[in-house]
């Protein structure tokens, strides 16, 4: 059998792509101004498809959002059966389908991929979807189900919700009725079994003071509030700041973790009171921090590197009280992951780490070799893996103390806690309130376990990123030639001094990113190396400026 390719061409052109533009799936999916974004919109339907009957029929899912961009860009993204991120194989599929330059292109295309993946095409494909708050959202999702509709998908639409939710959902339908059933494929599904995982590790402790959620004005901001509802506990006290999805103009801007963590400081309409606590999501709530403000008006962030560190040991002592010799703990961090971080689960907590390049999607690869995989990075964005023999080394547990009974209960507790599919910040919240109402701790306290080193990010644009080459999880450069040299000579002139270099992912630019025992030091060696770039890799526009 093969595709009904008068079907599709029709389709097609009602989904025209623009002449002039290449499109590239990147660790995020396509993601670009939303008004030309159609095409590649639709294209993602058909291959969603594909993917769905090479899956012998399983759902796939497709996410129309851009996360913590401006609203006027958007984007897409497919999910796996597990709700992971497409396999990246298939990435350079969809680069290739997205880009076929005419509606008979593009069917050539198709057949290629269903012959080099020899794909069954009787099989029915069923696709799962859902979009974010942003509006062309539902220009994007008419051009997604015409993608469905020229190959007869069996398509179930979860209209606006977060982009973890969706990933929830693939993995709850692909597995429902199996032994590794997930939950209930739907928002109330998702509410209770979050909210039920949350209120058994809770119960019987001292209840916590209000949380105050910044919801990025953003699809979190109504999903967060259904979330309480259905806790309905005084252990979930929240009051949601920045929640106007309906005026133009507001997301993402000028609050959400993004802007948290990029600029070291409290979102607009959040003044910080000392003793009360604070956390951000982003536009479509996949990312967490937390921060607060001390007595002498000093803002304190808490990123996703001290929420890795205080998930870990938090899994670490449970597992020690539970008595599971060979059950490990590990983390996986990025070159982005402060310094001290590093230092402190390495050398306190004894825990093994490794690098992944940056993108969830690596470090995700990454954890699920370890027992107990704990991942972010350092924007909140991460989560926590058990892998399968982790669960079936809990399973063969026979407790001799109740406390160890306790740590056993506890650990499949926080398995159901956890969103095992994606980094999700409404889980990863309940997780991290989880941990502090346990310990009765305040975000003071957390933050005591390590002070990061102070440090920078810098972006200099270049003519061509694409000369930039890296290796050693993206903290060596390979090329151009030379410049790694450079690199190392400034940072052997600071204390504690650290700096990589790597190429953006999106736009002509490269990131710098350095840290140092002082903020002076290290806002000095972000800025010559910034320098360093820009002379010698053909940096356009204003040289980053010196630092005084």
């Amino acid at each position: 059998m093969s595709f009904d390719a008068e079907k599709i061409i029709e389709y097609s052109n009602k989904n025209p792509k623009p002449a002039s533009t290449t499109f590239a799936y990147g660790t995020a999916g396509f993601r670009t101004v939303g008004d030309t974004l159609g095409s590649t919109v639709f294209r993602c339907g058909l291959l969603a498809a594909l993917r769905s009957q090479s899956k012998n029929g399983q759902v796939i899912g497709v996410m129309i959002t851009a996360s913590h961009n401006h609203e006027r860009d958007n984007g897409v993204k497919l999910v796996d059966p597990m709700g992971e991120m497409l396999q990246q194989s298939w990435e350079a599929y969809c680069t290739d389908v997205a880009n076929a330059q005419t509606s008979e292109e593009l069917v050539e295309t198709l057949s290629h991929i269903a012959q080099e993946e020899r794909i069954d095409l009787t099989i029915k494909p069923r696709v799962a979807y859902a979009r974010d708050t942003r509006p062309s959202g539902p220009m994007l999702q008419a051009a997604l189900e015409d993608g469905l509709a020229a190959l007869d998908v069996e398509a179930s639409n979860f209209g606006i919700v977060t982009t973890p939710q969706l990933h929830y959902f693939v993995r709850c339908l692909n597995t429902q009725g199996t032994a590794a059933s997930y939950g209930e494929p739907t928002e109330a599904g998702y509410n209770a079994k979050y909210g039920q995982a949350f209120l058994r590790l809770v119960s019987g402790r001292e209840t916590p003071s209000k949380l105050f959620i910044d919801a990025a004005n953003g699809v979190g901001a109504p999903q967060v509030l259904k979330l309480a509802q259905a806790i309905n506990s005084p252990y979930f006290d929240i009051e949601v700041r920045n929640s106007d999805t309906q005026t133009l103009g507001k997301l993402n801007i000028g609050c959400g973790a993004d802007h948290v963590k990029s600029n070291q400081r409290p979102p607009a309409g959040v003044s910080l009171v000392p003793g009360s606590r604070y956390c951000s999501f982003d536009g479509d709530a996949d990312r967490l921090v937390y921060y607060y403000g001390d007595e002498h008006g000093a803002f304190h962030l808490l990123d996703g590197d001290k929420i890795s560190t205080l998930v870990a040991t938090y899994l670490r002592d449970l597992v020690a009280t539970a008595g599971i010799e060979d059950l490990q703990v590990g983390v996986v961090q990025t070159a982005y992951a402060n310094g001290n971080s590093t230092s402190y689960i390495k050398d306190t907590l004894k825990l093994p780490t490794v690098f992944a390049k940056t993108g969830v999607k690596h470090l995700h690869h990454e954890a699920e070799k370890m027992n107990i995989g704990v991942y972010f990075e350092a924007n909140g964005h991460g989560t926590v893996l058990f892998n399968p023999s982790a669960v079936a080394k809990l399973r063969a547990v026979v407790p001799e103390t109740p406390a160890q009974a306790d740590a056993v209960e506890r650990l499949w507790a926080l398995r159901d806690l956890i969103n095992e599919s994606v980094g999700d910040a409404m889980s990863d919240m309940l997780l991290v309130e989880t941990i502090l109402i346990c310990k009765g701790w305040t975000l003071a306290q957390w933050n005591e376990a390590y002070t990061d080193l102070p440090s920078r990010l810098l972006k200099v644009v270049v003519n061509d990123r694409t000369i930039f080459k890296t290796t050693n999880a993206e903290q060596t450069l390979t090329a151009p030639h030379g410049l790694q040299d450079i690199v190392d000579s400034l940072v052997a002139k600071f204390p504690r001094g650290r700096s990589f270099v790597r190429p953006s992912g999106t736009e002509d630019a490269v990131r710098v990113y350095a840290e140092a025992a002082t903020r002076r030091d290290c806002d000095q060696l972000a800025y010559a190396v910034a320098g360093a770039v820009f002379d010698k890799a053909g940096g356009r526009g204003e040289r980053p400026a010196e630092f005084l």
